[in-house]
């Protein structure tokens, strides 16, 4: 289905759940290359952008939660990109398909104001061209994008405090939630960062000459976020390291905890195992033998201990 806005300067055209009509419209109008139209039929494309005469054509991934509000998923946004128009094709990101919705509704409000009424509206700004049509949806992008990255950072400073604190059952699994998260949104960034330094570095031009700092201004935000996780990355490793180095320190605790009960034990089940064969024995039929065994017994207990605690072992 092919839904369309139609701007003063621009249109934008948002392919929902495409069918193979609606693709061999898009080459019998718009002359797209058969390829394009292949990558939009399949899904798991790299990030890039495709120069061509008359057009440009994008795959970008932005991140997401799944229904569980657990793991990170990424979304393709596939974009034809004219001077006149912006295509977006599939099933995009929900802030595509907010964006288009917003301005759809705006448009048609618009259509019954007057032309002085019209030209305060920000929106024209917006839509003036297809340069600041993509920018807007790019930096919408970023804005959500970056939500979820400071989102990723509270849930490293909640492990990094409940390390300490919380069942190593839970912590485990958060830790190993959020580092596959980031690996998730780190794997997405670093092809993707090349894309957006075609835009600020001049390679990829546009369509309007005074675009360049707002290009720059996306290279920006999404650098900082790349960073941003980078350095959460730095920090899961580190907590990470830390969360087994506690484990491995109680489980050494225990393991010396057993060891001194057992390392007591064993000379007590000798001598009890000894008094305990049917077989004569020394003092056994001495009223005293029993109290003689229980006391040489805690003499073996308390030798073990101060033997011990003398050389720092307890």
């Amino acid at each position: 289905m092919i839904d369309t806005i139609n701007f003063e300067e621009v249109k934008w055209y948002h392919v929902f759940n495409p069918t193979d009509d609606d693709f061999d419209w898009l080459m019998d109008t718009f002359g797209f290359h058969p390829l394009d139209i292949e990558d939009c039929k399949s899904s798991n494309q790299r990030p890039k952008i495709d120069e061509y005469d008359d057009y440009y054509f994008i795959i970008l991934h932005f991140p997401y939660f799944d229904k569980q509000n657990k793991f990170i998923r990424l979304k393709e946004v596939k974009i034809f990109w004219g001077r006149d128009y912006i295509i977006t094709v599939g099933s995009a990101h929900w802030v595509v398909k907010n964006m288009f919705t917003e301005l759809k509704r705006l448009s048609q409000l618009q259509s019954t104001k007057k032309k002085e009424d019209e030209e305060d509206d920000d929106t024209l700004d917006i839509t003036s061209s297809s340069d600041a049509l993509l920018y807007n949806l790019l930096d919408r992008l970023m804005v959500e994008t970056y939500s979820l990255v400071l989102r990723i950072g509270t849930d490293v400073d909640n492990i990094n405090f409940d390390i300490f604190s919380k069942k190593p059952t839970q912590v485990l699994e958060h830790l190993s939630v959020t580092r596959k998260n980031l690996i998730a949104i780190n794997t997405s960034f670093k092809p993707q960062l090349r894309v957006f330094h075609q835009f600020e570095s001049g390679g990829i031009k546009g369509y309007e000459e005074d675009m360049e700092d707002y290009w720059g201004n996306i290279l920006d935000q999404y650098q900082k976020m790349f960073d941003l996780v980078e350095d959460y990355g730095e920090l899961i490793e580190g907590l990470s390291h830390t969360f087994d180095s506690l484990q491995t320190n109680r489980t050494n605790e225990i393991i010396k905890t057993l060891t001194f009960i057992s390392t007591i034990m064993l000379p007590l089940t000798l001598l009890s195992g000894i008094y305990g064969m049917n077989v004569p024995l020394p003092w056994m039929n001495s009223p005293f033998v029993f109290t003689g065994i229980c006391a040489s017994m805690l003499l073996i207990v308390i030798a073990f201990y101060l033997y011990f605690r003398r050389k720092g072992w307890f």
